[in-house]
C-alpha cells in the first residue's frame, strides 16, 4: 500500500476504483486499521460509482505512531487535559491534507465512531472540501450523549495483552461485547479477523493515545450547526459503545440532515446492512451540489 506525507505525518492509504469518478473518503474508528471497512461494504461503494480512499489515521496500522501514554482518568474526569497529545481537529486535518497530497479538491467523506468524529471535524473545519458528509455510530463530543455502557467501557479498557494470542483473544471477546445482537458473527470469523489485524499492526498504546484525543476534544455541537451540505446519520439502536443518544445528537445538531437508525445493529457494520447502508450513503452523496 502506498503512503503520503501529510500533515507533517506519514499517511499509509489505498485506492479503489476509477480516479475519474467522485472521490469518497472512509475514515475508521478508535484502534482500527483501514483493513476494518469491510471488503463488501468498500466494494458496493466502489460498484456505485466512487473512487474510494481508506487510510490509517496516526497511531494505527501501518501510519505515523506518536510517543507518550496519556493519564486516561485524568482525561475521563476532566481534570487535566494536557497529557493528551492532540486531538480529534489534528486527526482531521490528517484527511484533509491527504486529500491534498492526492490532489483532490472535493470529496464525499463517511466515518464510523471516531472516524465519525473525524468525519465532523473535517466539515466543520474544512467545509470547502466536501460535498456531502456520513457519521456512523459516533457522538458530538457532548458527554451528556451516546455515553457508552459500563459493559462497553470494560471491554474497551480491557489490561494490555502480552502475547499474540492473549491480543486476539481479547479482540474476539471486545467485539463480542460491542457487536450487533440482531446480527451474530461465527468465532472464527472474528477470531480471523482479529489475527489479520495483530499480524499488521498491533499498537495498543496507539489506541489509548487516540481514546485521549476523544476525552480531550471540544464538544462539536455548536459547529455542527453551521454545516451546509446533506449531512447523513447512522446509528445502531443497540450499540453499547456510542449509545444511540449520540447519533440522535448529531443528527438534530447539522440543520437538514437525516437520522436512520437500525434494530439490532451494535457498534459494528453488519453484512445484511451494507447494501441498505450503501443505498442511504448514496442516496445522501446524490443531494450535493456538483
Amino acid at each position: 500500500m502506498p503512503q503520503a506525507k501529510a500533515n507533517g505525518i506519514e499517511i499509509e492509504y489505498v485506492t479503489e476504483g476509477d480516479p475519474s469518478d467522485p472521490a469518497l473518503l472512509l475514515v475508521m474508528g478508535l484502534g482500527a486499521q483501514l483493513t476494518t471497512w469491510p471488503d463488501g461494504f468498500v466494494d458496493g461503494l466502489r460498484q456505485r460509482g466512487f473512487f474510494v480512499i481508506r487510510y490509517d489515521n496516526r497511531d494505527s496500522g501501518l501510519s505515523t505512531k506518536f510517543d507518550g501514554v496519556p493519564d486516561i482518568m485524568a482525561l475521563f474526569t476532566g481534570t487535566d487535559l494536557s497529557s493528551a497529545p492532540y486531538r480529534i481537529e489534528d486527526m482531521a486535518d490528517d484527511g484533509a491534507a491527504l486529500l491534498a497530497a492526492l490532489g483532490i479538491a472535493k470529496a464525499h467523506v463517511v466515518g464510523a465512531s471516531l472516524g465519525g468524529m473525524i468525519t465532523q471535524a473535517l466539515v466543520i473545519n474544512h467545509p470547502e472540501l466536501f460535498l456531502s458528509a456520513c457519521s456512523i455510530m459516533s457522538t458530538t463530543g457532548d458527554r451528556a450523549v451516546g455515553a457508552p455502557t459500563g459493559e462497553a467501557i470494560t471491554a474497551l479498557l480491557r489490561p494490555v495483552a502480552t502475547s499474540r494470542e492473549e491480543a486476539i483473544q481479547a479482540s474476539v471477546e471486545g467485539s463480542l461485547a460491542i457487536g450487533s445482537p440482531g446480527y451474530p458473527i461465527d468465532e472464527g470469523v472474528r477470531r480471523e479477523r482479529a489475527a489479520a489485524a495483530y499480524d499488521r499492526s498491533y499498537c495498543p498504546d496507539g489506541t489509548v493515545r487516540q481514546l485521549a484525543a476523544i476525552l480531550a476534544s471540544p464538544d462539536r455541537t455548536e459547529g455542527l450547526r453551521g454545516v451546509d451540505m446533506p449531512f447523513l446519520v447512522m446509528h445502531g439502536e443497540a450499540d453499547p459503545l456510542v449509545t444511540p443518544s449520540g447519533g440522535h445528537a448529531t443528527a438534530a445538531a447539522v440543520p437538514g440532515s437525516r437520522l436512520l437508525t437500525f434494530p439490532g445493529m451494535g457498534h459494528d457494520l453488519p453484512e445484511p446492512l451494507w447494501g441498505t447502508m450503501t443505498d442511504a450513503i448514496v442516496a445522501n452523496t446524490e443531494l450535493a451540489a456538483v
